[in-house]
C-alpha cells in the first residue's frame, strides 16, 4: 500500500467567477485524513473528472443541482482506493467509484459507491467512456436521437467524452455521422480514428457552408453540447421530423449575459423534437451502459481518448481548459497513484 499521509487536501470555492473561472477563485486546505463513522468509507482519490457542468455549480443560483457554497470543497466525481472503512460491502483495498469532491481523500457513505473490477478496463474509463460521460451519450443517442440507418446525425463537440461515444454509437446504428470539432487535428481524429463519415471545423470561415457540405440531405438528428453559433448552422439544416438531444451549452457557461436566442418557429413546421436531459435522472442508464460497453472497451472496439493533468492542486486549470476547448478527449486529474 502506497498511502502513507496523514494530511488530506482538498480545493474549495474561494469566490464566484463573473465569467471564465481562473485558478484564483478556488483555495488549497488542509486538514487531517477523516475517520469513517459507521456505514462511511474513505477513499484515497486516484482519478478527479473534470466536466463542463461543472461550470453551472459556481454560479449562486442553483440549476438542476445545488451550487457549490463559498468555503466548500468542489464537487466532482472520482475513482478512489478504500483505505478505512465502516461498511460491512467495502473493504481496504477495493477501488470504487462515486466519492466526490476534488481532494486527496474523501469520506462517503458506502450506500453511494459501486466497486469497479481491476484487471480489466483501466479505473480512469470509469470517469470516461465507462462512467456519466458514456452514460450521457447512451441516453441521449438510444431515447432522443434515435438515429436509424441512411440518416444523418450531427455531433457537436465530436472529439469531447460525450460527443465521441455519441458518433461511434450512432455508426453502429447504421447512420451517416457528422462530427463538428475545435482545429483540423480533433478533427482528423473524429475521421480517421474514431470512424465518423466527415467532420467539420467549428472555426472554419464559413461554417454553415462546410455543414451543408457535409450533410446534403440534411440533417435528421442533432446531439447538442455547444450551443451559439454550431446550434444556429445545424438548426438551418434539420429536416422534418428532426430529433435534438439537448445535452449541453458549453460554448455560453462563462457568458455573463446570455445571447439572444434563435426564432425557433420552424421547429412547428418542420415538427422537430428538441428534448433536454440530464443523464442522472436515469441512473439505471449507468449499469445499462457499463454492462454493453465494457467488453467492447475491452475489445477495442469502442474507442476513446484521454486528456491527463497531474496534480489536484491542477483541478482549476483543468476547469478553465476545458470551458475554452483546450483538451482533447475526457479532461482527468490524475491526483495519486493507482493501486500496486
Amino acid at each position: 500500500m502506497s498511502h502513507v499521509s496523514t494530511v488530506r487536501r482538498s480545493i474549495v470555492l474561494k469566490r464566484r467567477p463573473p465569467g471564465e473561472p481562473s485558478p484564483a477563485d478556488f483555495s488549497i486546505v488542509e486538514d487531517a485524513i477523516p475517520t469513517p463513522l459507521e456505514g462511511q468509507v474513505v477513499t484515497r482519490t486516484i482519478w478527479l473528472s473534470i466536466d463542463p457542468y461543472m461550470r453551472g455549480r459556481l454560479r449562486e443560483q442553483q440549476t438542476y443541482a445545488a451550487a457549490v457554497q463559498i468555503g466548500e470543497v468542489m464537487t466532482g466525481e472520482t475513482v478512489g482506493e478504500v483505505i478505512a472503512s465502516a461498511h460491512p460491502d467495502f473493504a481496504v483495498g477495493d477501488v470504487v467509484v462515486g466519492a466526490r469532491g476534488w481532494q486527496t481523500h474523501s469520506v462517503t457513505p458506502g450506500a453511494q459507491l459501486v466497486k469497479i473490477p481491476t484487471g480489466g478496463a483501466p479505473l480512469s474509463a470509469y470517469l470516461g467512456i465507462l462512467g456519466m460521460p458514456g452514460a450521457t451519450a447512451y441516453a441521449g443517442i438510444t431515447e432522443i436521437c434515435k438515429p436509424q440507418a441512411g440518416e444523418t446525425v450531427v455531433i457537436s463537440a465530436a472529439s469531447g467524452a460525450v460527443g465521441s461515444v455519441a458518433g461511434q454509437l450512432a455508426k453502429r446504428a447504421g447512420a451517416r455521422v457528422v462530427g463538428i470539432a475545435g482545429g483540423s487535428e480533433k478533427c482528423l481524429w473524429v475521421q480517421d480514428t474514431l470512424g465518423f463519415d466527415d467532420c467539420v471545423d467549428h472555426r472554419s470561415m464559413d461554417l454553415r457552408r462546410e455543414l451543408l457540405a457535409a450533410c446534403p440531405n440534411g440533417i435528421d438528428a442533432y446531439f447538442e453540447n455547444v450551443g451559439g453559433e454550431v446550434q444556429h448552422a445545424v438548426f438551418e439544416q434539420l429536416n422534418a421530423f428532426a430529433r435534438v438531444a439537448m445535452c449541453g451549452m458549453v460554448s455560453q457557461y462563462n457568458a455573463t449575459k446570455l445571447p439572444p436566442g434563435p426564432n425557433l418557429g420552424f421547429v412547428v413546421g418542420k415538427r422537430i423534437l428538441i428534448q433536454g436531459f440530464i443523464v442522472s435522472d436515469r441512473p439505471e442508464r449507468m449499469v445499462d451502459w457499463r454492462r454493453i460497453a465494457a467488453p467492447l472497451v475491452a475489445d477495442g472496439s469502442l474507442i476513446y481518448r484521454e486528456d491527463v493533468i497531474d496534480g489536484l492542486d491542477n483541478a482549476p486549470e483543468a476547469l478553465t481548459g476545458i470551458l475554452a476547448g483546450h483538451n482533447f478527449g475526457k479532461m482527468l486529474v490524475r491526483v495519486g497513484p493507482e493501486p500496486t
